[in-house]
């Protein structure tokens, strides 16, 4: 379902948010199509409502917010910390993917950023830069191996293949090269299991002998085969760094504390949520929108050849090319890779005004704020420039928040953005970009990350005399 930006600001001034979706109807709704729901729910109550999920006994309570300034209580400020990752979606991520980063809370949370932290400086990242090209170059020269100049191509097929191979070599380095089908084929099973057990106001306990439970339990434990046999290897090989993401996990310390093999791993399968199904996301919609402005892809064309030429591209090279950045942002504005973030109040509180009981969950719907009308004029339509000089002074802070915001912000950020921007640039110095589809508001839906409704299809014809 796609969406229209919402006129309406409701903040009710008793504190009482309107409830207007049964509890068994909304849980239909929900599980059928979560973003086109909440779509709706915007449109017709405006930037607050409160959702009884499910029937009597087992109905879950959540507050819905649309604005930036009620994210700003959730994520930042003092405030946080009275709104807790422990609600169902991030308990099904700790079954499924483990206790890393993502969904630690409290106390362990800032015990595992003081060790994950130093792995994710600018620094850090920025020496992750030649793994990165190296891939990408790789997957490139493939696209035209066979000689072809024409290519038609499922985007976002291509880009997860091609995230999910330049993070296994940012985890892994060389290692990780037989990982690649193992995690394509079983990432997906656990995914989809996570958010739909998420979702639900009741699932059945994964002892019960279901099919499909018992495929991603199967596909959990290939990947946890998977990332212990590579932990293992590099310890028992001693030279734990070699550069990667995997090599300074092992090698973090704090004070004299290290993190177990487990925890390694926890850590890892975090890395491969975020630092493929995110970023492929975010390059997916960025590829379709500049096939789409024909004119502003080539203004990124150009911007390209006068910062890199023929050269291999560095660390400081993507950080120029502010242009083709100011692209990806405005992509992502549109399609923010986690469109509805989640929390759990851990007390009676307060959002913008409105009583939120303790144990009750808060949405911050994140898509419709990045297409919040009083926030961004004309905001369904693709402009860079938004994004460029002096156009985001006075901007809320919280109004373009791809990433979360506060203290709990994605801690990899500046390692996306890196990726995606390399990406766009060699890519787009070799091939020009044809959208099939000719609307630039394309049907989504939610998996643990937004993700196409239907394929995303292109042509990518060569740019005559690239490098």
């Amino acid at each position: 379902m796609t969406t229209t930006s919402s006129t309406r600001s409701t903040f009710p001034a008793d504190g009482e948010p309107p409830v207007p979706v049964g509890r068994i109807a909304i849980v239909r709704d929900l599980t059928r199509d979560a973003l086109g729901t909440f779509d709706q729910l915007w449109r017709d109550h405006g930037d607050v409502v409160r959702l009884h999920v499910g029937p009597r006994p087992l109905s879950r309570t959540f507050t819905a917010f649309s604005t930036p300034e009620a994210a700003a209580t959730v994520f930042g400020g003092t405030t946080w910390r009275t709104f807790d990752k422990n609600d169902q979606v991030y308990r099904e991520i700790r079954a499924w993917l483990g206790d890393g980063l993502l969904s630690a809370q409290g106390d362990e949370w800032t015990r595992q950023k003081r060790f994950v932290q130093p792995v994710f400086t600018h620094a850090a990242v920025d020496g992750y830069t030649d793994l990165m090209v190296s891939e990408i170059a790789d997957v490139l020269d493939g696209l035209g191996g066979s000689g072809e100049d024409d290519l038609a191509i499922d985007v976002g097929e291509s880009m997860m293949a091609l995230t999910l191979r330049v993070v296994i070599r940012a985890l892994f380095g060389k290692a990780g090269d037989d990982a690649v089908p193992v995690v394509r084929e079983a990432f997906p099973e656990v995914a989809e299991t996570v958010i739909r057990r998420g979702l639900a106001p009741w699932s059945p306990p994964t002892s019960w002998p279901i099919p499909r439970t018992r495929r991603a339990q199967a596909a959990q434990q290939r990947l946890w085969d998977l990332c212990d046999r590579l932990i293992a290897e590099r310890r028992d090989a001693g030279d734990h760094d070699r550069g990667d993401l995997l090599g300074r996990l092992l090698a973090a310390r704090d004070g004299s504390e290290a993190l177990s093999d487990k925890e390694v791993r926890d850590q890892v399968l975090v890395f491969l949520l975020a630092g493929h199904e995110t970023t492929s996301t975010a390059l997916t919609y960025a590829l379709h929108l500049l096939g789409r402005h024909t004119d502003i892809q080539e203004r990124v064309r150009a911007e390209v050849t006068e910062v890199l030429g023929d050269r291999t591209p560095t660390a400081a090279d993507a950080a120029a090319l502010t242009y083709t950045t100011a692209c990806l942002k405005e992509a992502m504005r549109l399609y923010p890779s986690a469109p509805i973030i989640g929390r759990l109040a851990t007390e009676d509180t307060e959002v913008s005004g409105v009583h939120v009981p303790k144990g009750t969950g808060v949405i911050v719907l994140v898509r419709n704020i990045h297409r919040h009308p009083e926030h961004w004029p004309d905001a369904l339509r693709f402009d860079p420039e938004r994004f460029l000089g002096d156009a985001e002074k006075g901007r809320h802070r919280y109004a373009w928040m791809p990433f979360g915001g506060g203290p709990r912000a994605c801690i990899g950020q500046y390692f996306s953005m890196s990726e995606a921007v390399l990406v766009l640039a060699m890519l787009l110095r070799e091939w020009q970009v044809e959208a099939v589809d000719t609307r630039d508001d394309l049907p989504v839906r939610a998996a643990i990350t937004l993700a196409p409704a239907e394929p995303v299809r292109a042509h990518l014809r060569r740019v005559w005399g690239a490098p």
